[in-house]
């Protein structure tokens, strides 16, 4: 795995309105729209479904970008990020476009491809570290844009991590003495799950802010994922991607000891390290300790997908050992898989969610074994079930049909909170928020996926969502109850941010809360976007530029000349995009897999198109590569534009000659085979000239990289001579970017780490290369650029160029052979697309966490 990131796998949400009159053909958005695995508009089972496997093979190829040849020693991470925090600096700064509202529900965008009229509201990126005191501050830790305070008890949001190496967040928790414990390094196992390089703890967290001497211990949980931290008596747990840790509480210095691994051997250093399943084998998700007695108590173990290590662990005589819990909980390898555990506050009680392996591999609807309580409030039980998926379905639900039921994402959405004036109030987070006021007898859904499919639901603007209330975005991750004025709260982090209601809250008939609030106002953005494109706007309100993006789960953003708040144009995840410079609200749009929309007005509809099929503003125009769960293409694959002329990278190279002006898919041409088991990863065209980077294997066992060159009409297609050991490495081809005077002067960006860490054949050094004769010859000009993950390579006016990478963006000038950081206020996140606006005076850098960040070049004449 990658020091970088660790992907297990996952990811989530959105999709289109339901309900369209019109037949739902294969292959259009429609259709393909999914919900975290299930295509609206088919049956479970059709073809162009997108099932559960589709979303882990996201993962891995994440990872694989990241990782292969091989697998990364660690230390990777932190060396990198030393090495960039040791370069020049050019003067200037960043501007954060994306720094205000952003409203899925925007009733301009109403077309068919858009989730607005669903009920989430305005959204940022994912949230999966909650926590609250009872004076109204809340803290929020986000999967890749660190934490942030609010003092109001939720909204305008201040950052007060960003001093640190690592902004990925584990968990977040709030200890007796007041203080704030950051786990950094996702562990939710999903698309785009970071590492960390610790444990920090802020001492006065209303006031201050983290930096790396808050860090608690050594080195000991760098490059690791962290799922919880749990306290007991003057010790404070760790469940983590390498096994149980444990530190005290008193004294913060001295190193993390290790509990528990149940695969030493896997360990790093360990004699089974370089096994490429090592990554796999000693996953911990939680540990429940008894109330009465911190001495005792339960590990829960396993990697989600099954292995016979999982189960349940506790000390007997001084030795780990597994154990079988008492009552209906199972604990048997086959069913203990990711697990969550919360106890009440006076002790009464310990909850648990158990997702299940096996479930997961045979069962279409969920892998959602159930929630269990023990009402002995002892993790050693006995305990009862409380709920299945089929009694959640039957609650209020939004998921009850086959195919994607409550649990369908029990791997990857996961969060107990209980009252702490209730024992038998309990709320639970899958991939919606339920509710239990009697331990488990009975339960609501407040929060349900989505207001679509239920009768109050109208996407008549005028009717806003119907007599629906506001809700949720899907995929719950973390939950915290604080209070502000002796009013006392729920906040939920998701998919799509936060939301708060009060924690005896109002509802529905059915069960559905009418009382959420949006909190994400703007102020936190952490946005998690896989691509930028910009453009003239002269249909709007005031000329000017508009701003799109594709994000992880919310769709694709823009932003339009005067707008005060983000709208959504397309639901669902939002991939690779073209943007016409000329006119920006000419959009193509990817979903997944080459799912490509195309809209010529901003796809602006008021969702007319439900009555008059006539009136849809975007049109499918997805290549043949394009095949849901398929090998077709990669899940975010890469397109790219010159003029009229673009490039689209599947397991074939294909170009279509019409620009904006394409009808539908039938309208691209096949102009070359990658070859068997090769599919792209990244395309360029200029001049007439294609570039198609590829992999295949693209795991690490046996990974291959290639180039292939040629020509726009199809001619001169040829695959470039690289051998494993040769100038430009064995590693992932992430980008490239081509000098607009001469088609055949290019540069390539390669992702992953050098020889020095990732044990691979090839991996040899160097992270962007260039070559001035069509990739027959190339030099590598990575000269001081640090270590680390190179995703984009921009080639800027005078010959400047610019890198963007897993944890900054970088800077040489014309004429150079040293880097610099570009600016000095862009917070360390990653960069996955580099884009420049008209007549190229301004570079747009699509974050994923935090946000679409410009800077504007002409800086560089006056600070560079």
């Amino acid at each position: 795995m990658s020091a970088t990131v660790l992907i297990l796998g996952g990811l989530p949400a959105g999709a289109a309105p339901p309900g369209s009159p019109r037949p739902v053909h294969a292959g259009d958005r429609a259709a393909t729209a999914h919900r975290h695995g299930t295509v609206r508009g088919f049956a479970p089972g059709d073809d162009d479904e997108e099932g559960t496997s589709d979303i882990m093979e996201q993962a891995d190829q994440w990872n694989e970008a990241r990782s292969a040849p091989g697998i990364v020693a660690p230390g990777a991470y932190s060396a990198a990020w030393a090495q960039l925090q040791s370069l020049p600096r050019t003067g200037g700064r960043w501007v954060d476009e994306t720094g205000l509202p952003y409203n899925s529900d925007d009733p301009r965008y109403r077309d068919i491809n858009s989730n607005s009229s669903g009920g989430a509201g305005n959204v940022t990126g994912r949230v999966v570290g909650m926590a609250a005191d009872d004076r109204g501050y809340v803290y929020a830790g986000s999967a890749n844009g660190g934490v942030w305070r609010s003092t109001t008890g939720g909204g305008r949001w201040q950052p007060i991590s960003d001093r640190l190496p690592a902004p990925a967040t584990g968990d977040l928790r709030l200890d007796g003495r007041g203080r704030l414990w950051f786990a950094t390094g996702e562990a939710n196992t999903s698309s785009t799950s970071f590492v960390g390089t610790g444990v920090y703890v802020l001492g006065d967290p209303r006031h201050g802010e983290f930096s790396p001497s808050d860090r608690v211990g050594g080195t000991e949980l760098e490059n690791t994922t962290i799922r919880a931290l749990r306290f007991g008596g003057d010790t404070v747990w760790a469940a983590t991607s390498r096994g149980v840790w444990t530190h005290s509480t008193t004294n913060l210095a001295g190193p993390w000891h290790l509990e528990f691994a149940p695969n030493p051997t896997f360990l790093p250093g360990g004699a089974d390290a370089g096994d490429e399943d090592a990554p796999y084998k000693n996953i911990t998700n939680d540990v429940a300790i008894d109330p009465r007695d911190p001495s005792k108590v339960v590990l829960a173990v396993g990697w989600r997908s099954g292995d016979d290590y999982n189960g349940f662990y506790t000390k007997v005589g001084g030795a780990w050992q597994k154990i079988t819990l008492a009552g209906d909980i199972a604990s048997d390898p086959d069913n203990v898989g990711a697990v969550t555990f919360g106890r009440s506050a006076d002790g009464s009680k310990y909850y648990a969610i158990e997702q299940s392996p096996e479930m997961l591999a045979t069962n279409g609807d969920s892998n959602l074994y159930g929630v269990f309580v023990s009402d002995t409030g002892s993790p050693f039980g006995p305990w009862r079930l409380a709920a299945d998926y089929h009694k959640l379905a039957a609650s209020g639900s939004a998921n009850t049909a086959p195919g994607y039921m409550p649990g369908i994402q029990a791997w990857y959405n996961q969060f107990l909170q209980v009252d702490p004036k209730d024992p038998r109030h309990l709320y639970i987070g899958l991939e919606e928020v339920f509710e239990t006021k009697d331990a488990g007898a009975t339960w609501t859904t407040p929060g349900p996926y989505w207001n679509f499919n239920f009768p109050c639901w109208s996407i008549d603007p005028s009717k806003q969502t119907g007599d629906c209330h506001q809700t949720v975005h899907a995929d719950q991750h973390a939950a915290a109850i604080g209070s502000n004025g002796g009013k006392p709260y729920l906040i939920v982090g998701d998919d799509g941010g936060i939301y708060r209601r009060p924690v005896n809250g109002k509802a529905d008939a059915s069960g559905h809360a009418t009382d959420w609030a949006s909190l994400n106002d703007g102020s936190m953005d952490v946005l998690q976007y896989y691509s930028v494109g910009v453009g003239a706007d002269r249909q709007g309100r005031t000329a000017g530029l508009a701003i799109s993006g594709g994000l992880q789960d919310n769709g694709q953003s823009i932003l339009r000349p005067g707008d005060r708040v983000m709208g959504s144009n397309f639901g669902g995840d939002g991939g690779d995009t073209i943007v016409d410079p000329a006119n920006g609200c000419n959009i193509a749009a990817e979903y997944v897999y080459l799912a490509l929309s195309v809209t010529n007005n901003c796809a602006v509809n008021d969702g007319s198109w439900m009555t008059d099929p006539s009136k849809v503003s975007s049109r499918n125009i997805a290549p043949p590569d394009n095949a849901l769960g398929s090998a077709g293409a990669r899940f975010i694959a890469p397109i790219a534009a010159d003029g009229k002329d673009w490039v689209a990278g599947g397991t074939h190279v294909w170009v279509q000659h019409q620009g904006f002006d394409i009808q539908s898919g039938a309208d691209w041409v096949n102009v070359f085979d990658l070859g068997a088991g090769h599919v792209a990863t990244g395309v360029a065209i200029s001049g007439g000239m294609v570039y198609a980077g590829w992999c295949g294997p693209c795991n690490n066992q046996g990974f291959t990289r290639g180039i292939a060159v040629g020509k726009a009409d199809g001619t001169g297609w040829h695959q470039l001579s690289l051998p494993v050991d040769g100038v430009v490495p064995n590693r992932y081809v992430s980008g490239f970017d081509v000098d607009p005077a001469n088609p055949n002067h290019v540069f390539v960006a390669m992702n992953g780490y050098s020889r020095k860490w990732t044990e691979g054949p090839g991996a040899g050094v160097g992270h962007v290369f260039e070559s001035r004769d069509a990739g027959a010859h190339w030099t590598d000009i990575s000269a001081n650029l640090p270590d680390i993950p190179a995703n984009a390579v921009k080639v800027i006016w005078g010959g400047g160029l610019i890198v963007g990478t897993d944890l900054g963006v970088l800077y040489r000038a014309p004429g150079q052979t040293g880097w610099k950081v570009l600016g000095r206020n862009l917070p360390t996140t990653t960069t996955m697309e580099l884009r420049t606006g008209l007549q190229g005076l301004r570079l747009y850098a699509a974050t994923h966490g935090r946000g679409i960040r410009s800077y504007d070049l002409w800086q560089l004449l006056l600070f560079g």
